[in-house]
């Protein structure tokens, strides 16, 4: 579902990517390995089905352009010391390029500051880093890579606003709290739900991204509110956690689920009926495009400052 402007920007940087590929092979010299482009994707976690497909993207464009790709991440996406603690050792070891997919838009800038006194130049993939803390600390990134998260919070309230006509109570799972990604999805379904005076957020809550504390707090909210017509999630993760909660209290056909990032379980629980909707971003495109990217500094292009990739909704 790419658009054509997409496929021609990854056809421009594949282009620039592969011009960079070749000057490095005319400096190699005798020692191949020795010049071979080092790109590091640092993702929030690699217990995420989105952070699965975000690696196979990345490392299909390293493969095809035999750079060496290292991909990192912590065990849980709220371990915020432990993702720095990754960016530094790559820092040490003096990656080309380093990807970076922050758990916390505030918290990871001091490392993304340490990079840029290393000369790696960094490249920001789908969680922004804040940008009054990053000009705070006189850090810079070179491009930001990633789909629009109020969009998409705002395509997920759109469809609840349509689907439920006569309104009811809902209920929202969020992300990680302070969480540019998060925060951004919640922005933009509550703006598309003010729309709508009829549908009321009678419950917001953090399930920390996770299945297990989805299902834990959905539960509670079934007993709280046992009038609930639907529930957003932000993200697929949370969402399945919630599917498992609402049909353990025989409610399935009661309660519209709404997810984000359109996973291949997401999409099996839509086809089922078991889920309404989910937002799809396309997180191989955007393992893709950080790789990509990566090539471009490599060879000493200047990038833009965001590089869009689509979103959808999936039904």
């Amino acid at each position: 579902m790419r658009s054509f402007a997409f496929m021609r920007v990854c056809g421009m940087l594949l282009a620039g990517a592969f011009g960079a590929l070749s000057l490095g092979a005319c400096n190699r010299g005798g020692d191949p390995a020795a010049s071979k482009p080092v790109v590091a994707l640092v993702v929030k976690t690699l217990n995420n089905p989105f952070f699965i497909e975000m690696e196979a993207g990345a490392r299909e464009v390293a493969d095809s352009l035999g750079y060496e790709l290292l991909v990192q991440a912590p065990e849980r996406e709220i371990d915020v010391d432990r993702q720095m603690q990754i960016v530094e050792n790559l820092i040490q070891r003096r990656v080309s390029v380093l990807a970076l997919v922050p758990n916390g838009s505030r918290e990871l800038v001091p490392a993304v500051v340490k990079a840029n006194g290393a000369n790696i130049p960094v490249v920001i993939v789908d969680t922004r880093l804040d940008a009054a803390t990053l000009s705070a600390a006189g850090g810079r990134i070179a491009t930001f890579v990633g789909s629009d998260n109020v969009d998409g919070g705002r395509l997920a309230g759109r469809f609840l606003v349509e689907a439920l006509p006569s309104g009811g109570p809902i209920a929202v799972l969020e992300g990680i709290p302070g969480h540019e990604t998060g925060d951004a999805r919640l922005t933009g379904f509550r703006e598309a739900i003010a729309a709508a005076p009829s549908l009321r957020i009678v419950s917001s809550q953090t399930a920390n991204w996770e299945r297990d504390q989805a299902f834990t707090v959905t539960q509670n909210l079934l007993q709280a509110h046992p009038d609930l017509v639907a529930l957003f999630a932000c993200n697929d993760v949370m969402a399945l956690g919630a599917v498992e909660a609402i049909a353990a209290a025989g409610r399935t056909d009661r309660i519209r689920v709404v997810g984000f990032d359109a996973q291949d379980d997401a999409q099996m629980a839509i086809r089922e009926g078991r889920m309404a909707a989910t937002i799809a971003q396309n997180p191989r495109a955007m393992g893709r495009l950080a790789v990509l990217s990566a090539a471009r500094l490599i060879a000493g292009d200047t990038l833009p400052a965001e590089q869009p990739v689509p979103i959808s909704l999936v039904r």
